[in-house]
C-alpha cells in the first residue's frame, strides 16, 4: 500500500527530527526557508471534547494556501484515545513512542507501536491512542480541504474501547 510521496516524504522528515514550518504570523518571506525550532510552540491539553484521557497536542506546523498540510506531535496517556472521527483528505499517523491502538469502524482493533505508520483513507471513520498500560505519542499530518483538517463524531463505547 503506498501512502504517497508527499506523505513519504512528510514521514520521513518527522522521524528524522526535521521540522518545517510556515504560517501567516511568519516574518520569512515565502520565498525562503523558515525554521521553528524545537521546544517553540507549547503543548497544549487535548480537549475533553474529543479525547477521553489524558493527551497533549503539540502543533507543529501549520501550512498556509496554496499548501494545506498540518502536523502535530499527540501524546496519550496509557488508555487516552480520540473520539470517532474522520478526514475529508486522510491522515498519516506515525508512531514515535509506546504502543497503541486504531480502529476504523465495524473492523477490529488494530496495536501500533514505535515505527509503524499508520495511513486513515479519506472519511474513513476511526479512533486511535494509547494501549491500555502504555502511553504512546505519534505525528499525525493531514490535510485541509475548504480549510478543514477533521469531522469528530461520537465518543469511543465500552464496546469498542476495551481500556475501561
Amino acid at each position: 500500500m503506498s501512502i504517497g510521496p508527499l506523505r513519504t516524504f512528510l514521514a520521513l522528515a518527522a522521524i528524522s527530527g526535521v521540522t518545517m514550518t510556515h504560517t501567516a504570523a511568519s516574518a520569512q518571506p515565502e520565498s525562503q526557508i523558515a525554521i521553528t525550532r524545537s521546544g517553540s510552540q507549547p503543548a497544549t491539553s487535548a480537549s475533553a471534547d474529543h479525547f477521553t484521557g489524558s493527551a497533549r497536542v503539540e502543533m507543529r506546523f501549520q501550512a498556509t494556501a496554496p499548501a494545506r498540510v498540518s502536523g502535530s506531535y499527540v501524546t496519550f496517556e496509557p488508555g487516552a484515545h480520540t473520539d470517532w472521527h474522520s478526514h475529508p483528505l486522510g491522515q498519516t499517523l506515525i508512531v514515535t513512542a509506546g504502543t497503541g491502538r486504531v480502529q476504523q469502524w465495524g473492523h477490529p482493533v488494530q496495536t501500533i507501536a514505535r515505527g509503524d505508520i499508520i495511513w486513515i483513507p479519506p472519511g474513513v471513520k476511526h479512533w486511535h491512542g494509547a494501549a491500555a498500560t502504555t502511553g504512546m505519542t505519534h505525528i499525525a499530518i493531514s490535510e485541509a480541504l475548504h480549510g478543514k483538517t477533521v469531522d469528530w463524531m461520537e465518543k469511543v463505547s465500552d464496546e469498542h474501547d476495551n481500556t475501561r
